[in-house]
């Protein structure tokens, strides 16, 4: 939802809005849809034809992939001045190693992503979905649980029971044929 959620924090009138990020065209694609537009079924991909069905309310943006690259910047000098490792997964997404940082960052990970997350909110306007565990697979699935603003952590000891309990889509990377469906 990043797209979606920069326009609205530009945009005071789009908050609270279903919105999509996309070209209203014929051949119009879903690029970012918020998480107003999420609960209608609307979903990044999908065909902008087809989102306006579902959510006959959806406000339509043009994306400006300039200001979104530059907003990414802006928070990815953000996260690699809190850790030694950052590792980028897309323009809104990265994985951090805060490894041995407790003494540095005066806390545990946990407390470090808290301040971080909120540093974030105040400085940019915009949240993030926080998953921090013991491995990357584990950090990226534990992201994706409380969206947004979200903030879980899946604990070493925790692991094997999380994810005997979930179905396999849960899991990042398994689409619909790789779950059984």
């Amino acid at each position: 939802a990043f797209y979606a959620s920069a326009e609205q924090r530009d945009r005071p009138e789009l908050r609270g809005r279903p919105v999509v990020v996309g070209h209203d065209g014929a051949r119009g694609v879903v690029a970012a849809a918020s998480y107003e537009a999420r609960r209608h079924g609307c979903r990044s991909a999908m065909p902008i034809a087809v989102a306006r069905r579902l959510c006959p309310d959806l406000v339509i943006v043009a994306g400006r992939h300039a200001h979104y690259a530059a907003e990414s910047r802006r928070i990815f000098a953000i996260l690699e001045a809190v850790a030694p490792v950052v590792e980028p997964l897309s323009i809104d997404e990265a994985f951090m190693d805060l490894s041995g940082t407790e003494a540095l960052h005066g806390g545990s990970p946990a407390q470090t992503l808290i301040r971080l997350q909120n540093r974030i909110w105040d400085e940019r306007g915009l949240t993030v979905s926080i998953g921090l565990s013991f491995n990357k697979f584990l950090a990226k699935t534990a992201s994706d649980l409380d969206k947004p603003r979200g903030f879980s952590v899946i604990g070493r000891s925790q692991a094997l029971d999380f994810l005997a309990a979930r179905p396999v889509s849960t899991l990042p990377g398994v689409g619909p044929a790789g779950a059984g469906g």
